[in-house]
């Protein structure tokens, strides 16, 4: 279910920032990108050296007791009262989404839902708390947007990444037939089910194709891995991107100056 729910806050002084195991093992372009927007708007960013995982490859896979395991060592990591931003729909999905019931009729009952009353997906804390606005410094060039199914279904985010992209004057943004289907990553379900994952990666690296660009960007590391890995292993003319990647690289002169 989508979450509706958009009470923004005002700016704060500072976020916390969770930074996702995907971004901290093989993306650390993206998380690093997210805190230099951040700071770019004057936030200070806490960065809670003992975060590990958000627990959701466990809790989709139906282990659900192994998850809390795991999740209840995030709960003491934000101990003051300021937003959570996380760089992926997927783990700000379980956070904010399924922390409450995960954690229904336990001692943390109360923590997990103070937590998950806190966690924002980076790019909408970006365009609707931030009020971000982009300078664009980059040559020409076309791209598609995948947005995760998390992202778009939980988190209620599917139309922040093209309204950030928006802002870039020398961006084209061309879209995709059925923006709205999965890539078939789904975190452990590419790995138990693989035949029909790639059936699904296959597809949808044929849309962005089709659609008239060799680069697209997204909110999700995991969508990004499978999309971009497929394409090189299978050389299709298709590059991939984290967004807050491609959106400080964009906002930055040749000298590396903020804009």
């Amino acid at each position: 279910m989508v979450d509706t729910i958009r009470v923004y806050p005002s700016k704060p002084a500072k976020v916390y920032f969770y930074g996702t195991c995907l971004v901290d093992m093989f993306y650390p372009d993206a998380g690093i990108a997210g805190v230099e927007l951040l700071e770019r708007e004057g936030i200070e960013v806490l960065f809670p050296q003992n975060q590990t995982c958000c627990g959701q490859p466990a809790y989709t896979s139906g282990y659900h007791d192994q998850a809390r395991s795991v999740a209840k060592a995030q709960l003491d990591l934000f101990p003051g009262d300021w937003p959570i931003v996380v760089p992926s729909g997927s783990c700000g999905g379980m956070m904010r989404k399924h922390y409450p019931a995960l954690f229904k009729d336990t001692t943390d009952e109360v923590k997990a839902a103070g937590i998950a009353g806190r966690v924002w997906e980076l790019t909408d804390f970006l365009l609707n708390v931030c009020h971000i606005k982009l300078d664009d410094l980059g040559e020409p060039t076309t791209v598609a947007m995948h947005t995760s199914c998390s992202a778009r279904r939980e988190m209620g985010v599917a139309e922040v990444g093209p309204k950030l992209l928006g802002q870039l004057k020398n961006v084209n943004l061309v879209e995709q037939i059925r923006p709205e289907e999965c890539c078939g990553f789904g975190g452990t379900f590419a790995v138990r089910h693989p035949e029909i994952s790639g059936a699904m990666v296959s597809e949808k690296v044929d849309t962005l194709v089709e659609a008239g660009t060799k680069e697209f960007v997204t909110t999700d590391c995991g969508c990004l891995m499978n999309i971009a890995g497929y394409a090189e292993k299978n050389q299709k003319p298709l590059e991939g991107q984290h967004i807050l990647s491609f959106l400080w690289a964009r906002t930055q002169d040749k000298g590396g100056q903020q804009s």
